[in-house]
């Protein structure tokens, strides 16, 4: 993906086209002297690009599959990028009830509600603005109440905020949400990552760790069963690295109900707890040694190995994303936590202040710690 030649550290934007509607997009260039850059679109808080120099510096390896166009965007249904919400994941039959008060979400003919509804804040335009003295830019959307079925008028915000780190970089998505009513909130980003490079082929040969001894056993609809089962002997443990593709194939029930991996982990650091910084839950290595971390104040984190990618959607270079092409990292409250108590309470009141913070961290080869491994 080409951007501005500028190597100027900071934000800026330039036109993106506009929506079927006739709404204009914006993309916004983020930039750190290193010469990291990412691309935030204004449609559906979307990470388009993020992009290191890696070892051999050059023109940048791009990491995240991102779209050519507005129109690429507005037809698929893949997420690619987005700020999903107001609730990620699924939600049982699109319905939840909120102090004896029942609401439906919009399934668009499918059985469950997904990622907000049919029409979700993946669908919107929000308002973006430079963050002053750093690379970042700030979007912020009003739902307003009814909006997709969920009760109260909800005030969104999302800070995209890139800088160089010792070895590499990170981006940083903090949230932050309000409401005049008792609504259940739970915001995260849907970018698709390939850490050897977007176009380099299958994730499988790729290591993965995840620091969750549990996670969420699904039914046919992937919702969960409301049981938090063991990974220990399971394909999925990946408390110690573990190829992705090492036992993606195999017969494992809950493998086959997925078609691969699209489940949630419970996460040991954060799960009934409430850091106040985000902690270190997963790490993806490449072939060449190149790292991607993930830290969160999440309890669960939502690994999809993309396994309903058909070839049929061509990335912003024309590479058509396949099958395992790319994986999710979602960071989340845990999936139809509206209708699951023991799942934790996700319902934001008026007064309250909603707030999440999650960190990709890119680390060049040689550069990483074993520090938490």
């Amino acid at each position: 993906m080409t951007s501005p030649t500028s190597t100027t550290s900071g934000a800026a934007p330039e036109p993106f086209g506009s929506t079927s509607g006739g709404t204009g997009v914006e993309r916004w260039w983020l930039r750190t002297p290193s010469g990291a850059r990412a691309a935030v679109l204004s449609l559906g808080g979307t990470l388009q690009s993020l992009s290191v120099p890696g070892t051999a510096g050059g023109t940048g390896v791009e990491l995240v599959v991102g779209l050519p166009d507005v129109a690429a965007y507005e037809a698929g249904g893949d997420f690619f990028g987005a700020t999903v919400g107001r609730f990620a994941n699924r939600i049982a039959g699109g319905r939840f009830s909120v102090d004896g008060v029942e609401h439906r979400v919009p399934t668009g003919g499918a059985q469950h509600a997904l990622h907000g509804g049919e029409s979700g804040f993946d669908r919107r335009v929000w308002e973006a603005e430079e963050v002053p003295g750093a690379a970042a830019v700030r979007l912020r959307l009003t739902s307003p109440d009814g909006d997709m079925g969920f009760p109260g008028q909800l005030r969104a915000e999302v800070v995209y905020t890139l800088t160089d780190v010792e070895g590499g970089a990170q981006l940083r998505i903090d949230y932050l949400a309000t409401a005049d009513a008792p609504t259940p909130v739970s915001l995260t980003n849907h970018a698709y990552f390939n850490v050897d490079g977007v176009g380099s082929g299958t994730v499988e040969q790729q290591r993965l760790r995840i620091a969750a001894a549990r996670y969420l056993p699904v039914d046919a609809g992937l919702i969960p069963t409301g049981e938090l089962a063991p990974v220990a002997g399971t394909p999925f443990d990946f408390t110690a690295p573990r190829r992705i593709g090492e036992r993606l194939r195999e017969g494992h029930p809950q493998v086959l109900a997925g078609q691969g991996y699209d489940h949630c982990w419970v996460l040991d650091a954060t799960f009934g707890a409430e850091p106040a910084e985000p902690v270190l839950v997963a790490e993806v290595t490449g072939a060449g040694g190149r790292v991607l971390q993930v830290l969160t104040d999440r309890p669960g984190l939502q690994f999809y190995s993309g396994n309903f990618l058909t070839g049929t959607t061509t990335d912003a270079d024309g590479h058509p994303v396949r099958q395992t092409d790319a994986l999710c990292l979602e960071t989340q409250a845990l999936p139809d936590a509206v209708n699951q108590p023991a799942f934790g309470d996700v319902v934001l009141r008026p007064g309250q202040r909603w707030r999440s913070t999650t960190v990709y961290r890119v680390l060049e080869a040689g550069a990483l710690s074993p520090v938490g491994r």
